[in-house]
């Protein structure tokens, strides 16, 4: 039994680094605090507790981890400092030598942080708690309020794939998830609250059933049919798991917007499978035309990773002209870190630093030009939004639901609202269309 006696009236900072999964757990362990009684420290206000969320995609994303440790430990002296995620569950002793940190907590503890923080008093010594890759079984419930629109819900953790330069599959453990009944009661609870859109999170989501012998395109049957929620948007889907069901269903769904992230990361098959991955080029452009099939004017990210151990200049070039000729939206561009542990390691040809940035470069242009065309023609369209709150003196902005962002003037009472808006031309940035309000729908 916890004594929450103990965390009245105390405070708290929490800090997240990586993905949207990352983001929807602190969440989640924030709300399990704000329960026990911990309030969130005001800006300036030194706290009692700190909560770091940690990523380890990359070695930059390692770099920033201890670096976002020792600033919160310098900006808050005295607080107990907690650590997790997938920087903490890899490298346990490394994090907890970090002076100033009292606690590490693998992928099988955070769930249950409230059980592991005792009286709160600073430790002479970090405190490392984690499980074997084995024994990460656990499936952590969270449904999390990114702001008053739109919920991130977690329907999968884990991953069971290990391709040869991603050391997720060992920060996260097997692929696991909830059931079906149990996420579609998370998503009633969330539109109760207010909530209008929900993104679908995970590790691989596509692998959705692994606990509990369900599908995912049974899963998103099932969350189509919950009333309040407006909006759906799937995050990252592997195009082996993305198949022509799910497709059609999100073309004639009631809220699953035509929205895709599919990670892609090479446009060379030679690259796909040294990488390991499960599916070829040929592949994936029949997903993409089956989108563009039933859905012209969906939104299609796409994930690429440059510079991989043995992507020659060849490989490369062969990638771009793939890219080139797909009707695909937007590049979500990633140089490749080296991993200590991974399979990928085991491959001689060595990308240099420069060459890498090179083809980061060309293939960011890439993206830019794809983005603006796919935005230009849908000007002159009228399309509904879904606004989000801005600051005092900013504009307002929102998404269509092929994830187009627009940009009107301030106005709160359209804050979380649905509205039909006329897109105009870019805003002064060019990161987004300006819209002209014609009704609330």
């Amino acid at each position: 039994m916890i004594d929450t006696q103990i965390f009245q009236d105390k405070t708290a900072v929490f800090y997240t680094l990586g993905c949207k999964l990352n983001f929807s757990e602190t969440s989640t362990i924030g709300r399990m605090l704000k329960e026990a009684g911990v309030r969130t420290a005001r800006r300036g206000e030194q706290a009692d507790l700190c909560v770091i969320n940690t990523c380890s995609v990359t070695e930059v994303a390692d770099k920033k981890c201890r670096q976002a440790i020792h600033r919160l430990v310098k900006q808050h002296p005295g607080a107990f400092v907690v650590v997790t995620g997938c920087y903490a569950q890899l490298k346990p002793e490394t994090v907890a030598h970090i002076p100033g940190v009292d606690l590490v907590l693998g992928a099988e503890q955070k769930g249950e942080l409230l059980s592991f923080l005792g009286n709160l008093k600073k430790r002479e010594e970090g405190t490392a708690l984690t499980s074997p890759l084995k024994e990460i079984r656990s499936f952590a419930p969270s449904c999390s309020r990114g702001d008053r629109t739109r919920f991130f819900l977690k329907v999968q953790d884990g991953c069971d794939y290990y391709c040869s330069y991603c050391t997720i599959p060992f920060a996260r453990g097997r692929s696991r998830n909830g059931s079906i009944a149990s996420l579609v009661e998370q998503a009633r609870q969330a539109a109760a609250e207010g909530g209008k859109e929900i993104v679908l999170t995970g590790v691989n989501i596509g692998d959705f059933g692994k606990s509990t012998g369900e599908t995912f395109l049974q899963l998103i049957q099932a969350l189509d049919e919950v009333e309040g929620i407006a909006r759906y948007r799937i995050s990252s889907i592997e195009p082996n798991l993305l198949t022509d069901e799910i497709i059609r269903f999100v073309s004639e769904s009631k809220r699953f917007m035509p929205h895709f992230h599919i990670p892609l990361q090479s446009g060379c098959d030679e690259v796909l499978q040294l990488m390991r991955r499960r599916y070829d080029t040929k592949l994936f452009a029949h997903r993409i035309a089956e989108i563009r099939r039933l859905m012209p004017d969906a939104f299609i990210g796409v994930d690429v990773i440059v510079g991989t151990r043995g992507e020659t200049d060849e490989y490369f070039d062969a990638t771009y002209r793939f890219l080139q000729g797909l009707e695909i939206t937007q590049l979500h561009v990633f140089s490749y870190s080296e991993r200590p542990g991974t399979q990928a390691l085991k491959i001689d040809y060595v990308v240099p630093p420069q060459v890498k940035h090179t083809r980061s470069q060309q293939l960011l242009q890439l993206s830019e030009e794809k983005t603006r065309a796919f935005y230009a023609r849908h000007i002159g369209h009228s399309m509904p939004v879904l606004l989000e709150r801005s600051k005092v003196g900013a504009p307002m902005h929102g998404f269509t639901p092929n994830y187009i962002r627009v940009e009107v003037p301030r106005n709160e009472a359209l804050d979380n609202c649905v509205v039909m808006l006329t897109l105009g031309d870019f805003n002064d940035e060019g990161n987004a269309l300006k819209g002209t309000a014609k009704e609330e729908v």
